[in-house]
């Protein structure tokens, strides 16, 4: 069957990501001769597609994913799901009145914001919009939406308007999903531009718990949101552990 216009632009950019590994939007505009707009939804598709890796300024080519590949929300979504209730109900149990909390996107902090949907007058600040569409019915609950551009795979909102937000907001405790965690390589994501807004958003926060079950330990995603050492604290659900650590 014959390419059409856009999957045959698509497939040469792709060949020219995995020439060096990565390309930068400046390098795939020119060897497609396209413009900004149509390279970048050429990048979401491909992304879509697990080829590459999306970067802020251009993409990564992704040779398989293998066991650490990014999934998406709904196929995350029931994995150990009784430790991230656990989790979840051990985060809520640290909000009090008045504060101001911020949740980034993932299965866990959905879970904590579904626990915190009975709390009174605390606000909570996230870039994830189906997090902000759990809370809201929640009476006691004001909810801040960062804006930007959402990622389909986590529903996290990303770019230039979400970051000009996040630098006007003030947090007082925020909660950190992640997609791996080691010593070595601190508390990681899959996606460079969700890391961006989660450094910001930690930026503006007084306290930063980070929060993830048993299956992140010991797995690295390609790019690292902070070190292990740098949060106030963990929340997670080791059998060893009690479940929080703060």
């Amino acid at each position: 069957m014959m390419q059409s216009k856009g999957e045959l632009r698509r497939t040469k950019l792709l060949e020219r990501i995995k020439e060096t590994g990565k390309a930068s939007i400046g390098d795939l505009m020119e060897a497609t001769d396209s413009s900004i707009a149509t390279v970048r939804r050429d990048l979401e598709m491909l992304e879509k597609s697990n080829k590459i890796i999306r970067t802020i300024g251009g993409a990564i080519y992704d040779e398989g994913r293998g066991r650490n590949a990014e999934l998406a929300f709904a196929e995350k979504r029931d994995v150990s799901r009784e430790g991230k209730e656990r989790i979840a109900a051990a985060a809520a149990s640290l909000v009090e009145e008045g504060d101001i909390i911020c949740l980034t996107g993932g299965t866990t902090t959905f879970l904590i914001a579904r626990a915190l949907k009975n709390h009174q007058n605390i606000t909570v600040v996230t870039n994830a919009v189906n997090i902000a569409n759990e809370l809201f019915d929640a009476e006691g609950v004001q909810v801040v939406v960062s804006g930007g551009v959402m990622r389909h795979k986590s529903y996290e909102l990303i770019g230039p308007l979400a970051e000009s937000v996040i630098e006007k907001l003030n947090i007082t405790k925020m909660f950190l999903g992640v997609d791996g965690v080691s010593q070595e390589h601190g508390f990681t994501t899959h996606n460079e531009l969700e890391a961006r807004i989660a450094q910001l958003f930690i930026g503006r926060s007084s306290k930063v718990y980070a929060v993830y079950d048993q299956a992140k330990l010991q797995k690295t995603a390609l790019f690292t949101i902070i070190p292990y050492d740098k949060v106030t604290g963990v929340i997670t659900d080791l059998d060893d552990e009690s479940g929080d650590s703060y």
